[in-house]
């Protein structure tokens, strides 16, 4: 007689899934242990999905994204030299649709002035939009390929951007499962919060402001000195110039939540199209409104996040000051 055992990964599922009343939340500990079985290979396809969509479903709390992130940072940081830091962790994870990919500029701008960043994300996982890997590499700047590719361009050039196929192909194989459920993965989300190099400024855009409390709460639980949380433009860390700005900050576990008006009193029509030769035009010429709102704001929070001001105005003085400092010959 065979006697059939449940799969070591089956009580997971089942917390999430065992209906209306029998269902709840993972705790910290079974989100840790939970993903590192994930990325360990030891679930089955058919585990993965059904998790997968009912977190998705319930969406995740704090403690299910810090744990989710502690068993990521344990699984890439083995494989991460010890001679690698950057300031700034910068996600980008999100794409652009509606307006250009501004932030970029206001990331370089921070390299020219001396501050290392890293940006890390994923590309091409829905349609319609564009991504920062490709943009940067039309502006000229190539992206890492592995670790060392990274500290050799943080050292050069104060920024590198490294893809989550690179970073972690495990999640990126569940990134890349986004037209098969029809729907973004938790992936999508704690991605944002994973901060590799342990990095003192932790940078992060979000879509939905009801994410800002639970990654705020995330944040708290993994230690980290100072994030910003910023519903951003399109979800990426870019201010909209004609929008209410809406953070949510962990300073040394004080957690803040924050508005400054906008920028502009009017708003701006969307490009009928993105064409990225504004980029590099705007960048010398700063000859468009948006563009320059867009960039100034960003570094004002920015500016927020790394303590270099309080106000909006202080932080803003301050992002005059580094867009006034950039390399302006960069793209020649």
């Amino acid at each position: 007689m065979n006697t059939q055992h449940e799969h070591p990964f089956a009580q997971y599922v089942r917390i999430l899934g065992k209906g209306r009343k029998g269902s709840r939340s993972l705790t910290y500990e079974e989100a840790l242990a939970a993903m590192t079985m994930i990325l360990n290979g030891e679930t089955e396809d058919i585990q993965l999905g059904a998790f997968m969509m009912l977190l998705r479903v319930k969406e995740e709390n704090h403690e299910e994204l810090a744990g989710f992130t502690q068993a990521t940072k344990n699984h890439i940081q083995p494989n991460i030299p010890k001679s690698i830091s950057a300031d700034v962790d910068w996600s980008s994870y999100a794409g652009k649709r509606r307006q250009h990919p501004w932030y970029l500029l206001a990331a370089l701008t921070l390299a020219d002035n001396g501050i290392k960043v890293f940006m890390h994300g994923a590309d091409g996982h829905t349609e319609g939009r564009i991504y920062s890997k490709a943009v940067l590499e039309f502006l000229g700047v190539p992206s890492a390929k592995n670790w060392q590719d990274v500290e050799t361009q943080l050292n050069e050039n104060n920024f590198s951007f490294l893809s989550m196929e690179h970073l972690c192909p495990e999640l990126q194989a569940i990134i890349d499962m986004r037209n098969t459920f029809g729907l973004r993965s938790p992936v999508h989300s704690f991605s944002r919060l994973l901060n590799p190099l342990n990095c003192e400024f932790v940078s992060q855009g979000i879509f939905h402001p009801g994410y800002g409390p639970s990654h705020q709460q995330s944040a708290e639980l993994l230690h980290y000195q100072r994030l910003s949380i910023l519903k951003g433009e399109g979800g990426e860390c870019e201010m909209n110039p004609d929008s209410v700005a809406k953070m949510h900050h962990c300073f040394n576990g004080e957690l803040i939540e924050e508005e400054w008006p906008a920028i502009f009193d009017r708003r701006h029509v969307k490009p009928d199209a993105l064409n990225l030769e504004d980029l590099k035009t705007n960048w010398k010429e700063e000859n468009n409104e948006y563009g320059i709102g867009a960039i100034l704001g960003t570094l004002a929070y920015i500016a927020r996040l790394m303590g270099k001001g309080v106000t909006q105005t202080e932080c803003m003085e301050q992002a005059k000051t580094w867009w006034n400092s950039r390399n302006i010959n960069r793209f020649n």
